[in-house]
């Protein structure tokens, strides 16, 4: 592990000496948090996926939202779909694999 730079060290100091109050709310945040702090730190392996530009945008947009990094997030989605505990709340996509969804336009 790298040494700690000034402001990692600040941090750690102000965390140790209970300077710091947590943010999170409620233990579904925490839960969530910790997922997201779960798939980034035990990423072995790179892969490179090619997506549309519409979906990269709006995967972009939600981990804006969420203020997590977008690779984070694409982790995290394909984690808890690989672990069976992807639950689709969307209509979108399930019109989308189905064929239900709206028609691309030829370029």
């Amino acid at each position: 592990m790298k040494a700690l730079d000034r402001e990692e060290k600040r941090i750690l100091s102000a965390f140790e000496s209970g300077r710091l109050k947590s943010t999170v709310t409620s233990e579904a945040s925490l839960r969530r948090y910790r997922e997201y702090a779960r798939a980034t730190l035990s990423k072995n392996k790179r892969v490179n996926i090619r997506l549309s530009t519409p979906d990269l945008s709006e995967i972009q947009a939600r981990a804006a939202e969420e203020g997590i990094p977008y690779q984070t997030l694409i982790a995290s989605v394909l984690h808890k779909f690989v672990a069976g505990r992807f639950i689709e709340k969307s209509s979108r996509l399930s019109a989308r694999l189905s064929g239900r969804g709206k028609k691309r336009r030829a370029a």
